[in-house]
């Protein structure tokens, strides 16, 4: 009797967890939400812009982007989980934490909403350089060991794990020369002061246009319909991936109805033509998701990317 007491008790429990939840969700939201995100002028600011102004509408409260540079993650990890501070924020929210000491810990504290957009990096090399291809440069690389580099910005970033993935599957030693951002590094590879690089496709896109660079392959797994004329780094070295994610992501504990409302929302917005054709032209592609899906991409590329900044010693100040 005792048993089947205590059994009535969980379920009783149970049953008043999900209607509070319900019932949360049934008044959410009734007041403005933040949407924290990373420096303004950033791809995450430029997403985090475009999906505001229709989420605003679709859920009928005013949705604010709030620009908390590196600090955003932890922001909305030490947040109330009421669904009224989200977070937009790429790789750097998951693998950050593998090269420093962070304030939260992105599985713990954090609960996708979805992995919202994705974008390849691309191959890019200064025409002057004697390769056409991925494998020729491999082949270049390995004659001479140390003595290419490649550019790249803020450590950890897309760009520099990139480089650093590419150097450990195929065995070379590209040496990286630092830049303060993905400008910077473009103008200093433009001018011939640098090999190569792995950039984001709308940074390199008008200057592969004109000749200024060549590139040899996108860092996407399949041929990315953004770059459809490119072969990938994969065809050469199977395995390969290495795009650029940007995810959605709410306060650890948040009700499990608010996250489906968001991630059901935000999908109507990604999915709206007019914002995917606006991506595009950004060099962006829609993604989406379940928030499993978010988190089994997250846990892969931290046990990938973990790999690598173990091995090549990656701390980021």
């Amino acid at each position: 009797m005792r048993f089947e007491f205590k059994m009535l008790g969980a379920s009783a429990c149970t049953a008043l967890s999900l209607f509070t939840g319900l019932a949360t969700a049934q008044t959410y939201p009734a007041k403005v939400i933040r949407f924290v995100t990373a420096a303004p002028g950033s791809a995450n600011d430029y997403v985090a812009r475009l999906i505001a102004q229709d989420l605003s509408r679709a859920l009928g409260q005013q949705v604010i982007v709030e620009n908390r540079a590196s600090l955003a993650p932890e922001v909305v990890a030490k947040s109330p989980p009421d669904g009224y501070t989200i977070l937009l924020n790429g790789s750097s929210t998951w693998l950050l934490p593998l090269m420093r000491r962070e304030n939260y810990d992105p599985l713990e504290d954090l609960a996708p909403v979805t992995m919202a957009v994705t974008s390849p990096n691309i191959l890019v090399v200064h025409p002057s350089m004697p390769v056409k291809s991925v494998k020729e440069l491999i082949a270049l690389a390995k004659a001479q060991p140390g003595k290419l580099n490649y550019a790249a910005g803020t450590l950890g970033a897309p760009p520099h794990l990139s480089s650093e993935l590419f150097n450990a599957m195929a065995g070379v030693n590209i040496v990286r020369i630092s830049y303060k951002g993905t400008g910077p590094s473009v103008i200093a590879l433009v001018a011939g002061e640098v090999h190569l690089m792995f950039a984001g496709l709308g940074s390199v896109a008008p200057h592969i246009a004109s000749g200024r660079l060549r590139a040899l392959a996108s860092t996407s797994a399949k041929t990315s319909a953004l770059a459809p004329q490119l072969p990938t780094v994969a065809a050469t070295l199977p395995g390969y991936e290495a795009e650029t994610l940007i995810g959605i992501f709410a306060p650890a504990k948040t009700p499990a109805a608010i996250v489906t409302l968001l991630n059901t929302e935000i999908a109507r917005v990604l999915n709206r033509v007019e914002i995917k054709e606006q991506l595009t032209k950004s060099g962006i592609e829609v993604l989406g998701g379940s928030q499993a899906a978010a988190v089994a991409i997250m846990k892969s590329d931290m046990g990938k990317m973990g790999k690598v900044i173990r091995e090549s010693g990656i701390r980021a100040d």
